[in-house]
């Protein structure tokens, strides 16, 4: 029976950037589907403000992903595993914030999973996520230059909204840096075009467990040219894992890209995804 690759995409992120990565893995004869978590997608709220960029409706427009629950995209993910598993093995693999689904979905149902991935993604060990953003790994991260995309207050929208479609030189700058340092504008522009205004504020509290993500294979694609997730911070992530599950060490990777990078020239991801069944 084929495996059947599930991949989480990251933050304010959708199924659709996937499709490049899909469309390589299906030339080279896998399966593979990228999900859409609840509220995001063709569910995802786009308000006619973030169109026009009128700013001020812009931070004030609702948002279907106020209160959104982390749980909520650990069941939906679980679910599209367990209809997967139906038909063979299933590897899910998560980029960026989708560690942290990537991570709950294994402590719960590790029986339905042959592998799961991490691509310069969140593995919560022995700190939270505020944790690990307060230690030297993450300090070089070049997310902390892009706080001018924040387009209204997280507090009272309830949720998290962006302006990836501002045209502030300066920031359009940092957003490249951080996301895709070694892409063409086109690319670039193509890239923050896909992603959603909106990302929920819940990102759980789970962190690997032993006893049930421990015994599931698991793979880190280390991003070498990261500028979000910097690899000082990927490698943490991988050293306390593996002193968790000594018996059970993550298969490490690396690819020569940027943070998004290996979505939108995806020929080497692949090659690498194809190569782990």
């Amino acid at each position: 029976m084929s495996t059947t690759y599930v991949f989480v995409p990251g933050s304010n992120s959708n199924s659709f950037s996937y499709a490049p990565l899909l469309r390589e893995l299906a030339l080279l004869g896998r399966r593979a589907l990228a999900v859409d978590l609840p509220g995001h997608g063709y569910a995802a709220t786009v308000p006619l403000a973030y169109h026009s960029q009128d700013a001020a409706a812009l931070a004030t427009a609702p948002t279907g992903l106020a209160g959104a629950s982390h749980e909520d995209a650990v069941a939906h993910v679980v679910d599209v595993v367990r209809r997967a598993a139906e038909h063979g093995p299933v590897v899910l693999a998560g980029h960026s914030r989708g560690g942290f689904t990537v991570t709950s979905v294994a402590n719960r149902v590790p029986e339905l999973l042959s592998r799961v991935v991490y691509v310069s993604a969140w593995c919560c060990v022995d700190l939270s996520p505020a944790g690990y953003m307060a230690q030297p790994e993450y300090a070089s991260s070049a997310l902390h230059d892009t706080a001018g995309v924040l387009a209204a207050d997280p507090v009272a929208l309830g949720a998290l909204r962006m302006n990836w479609r501002t045209s502030d030189p300066a920031l359009l700058a940092a957003l490249t840096t951080a996301l895709d340092a070694g892409g063409t504008e086109s690319e670039v522009l193509i890239s923050l075009g896909l992603l959603e205004p909106d990302e929920g504020l819940d990102v759980g509290a789970d962190r690997v467990e032993a006893a049930t993500w421990g015994r599931v294979p698991h793979t880190y694609v280390r991003l070498a040219r990261d500028r979000s997730l910097p690899p000082e911070l990927q490698d943490r992530f991988i050293r306390e894992a593996d002193a968790l599950t000594p018996d059970n060490p993550f298969d490490v990777r690396t690819l020569d890209s940027s943070h998004v990078g290996f979505l939108v020239r995806p020929e080497e991801a692949a090659r690498l995804f194809a190569a782990l069944d």
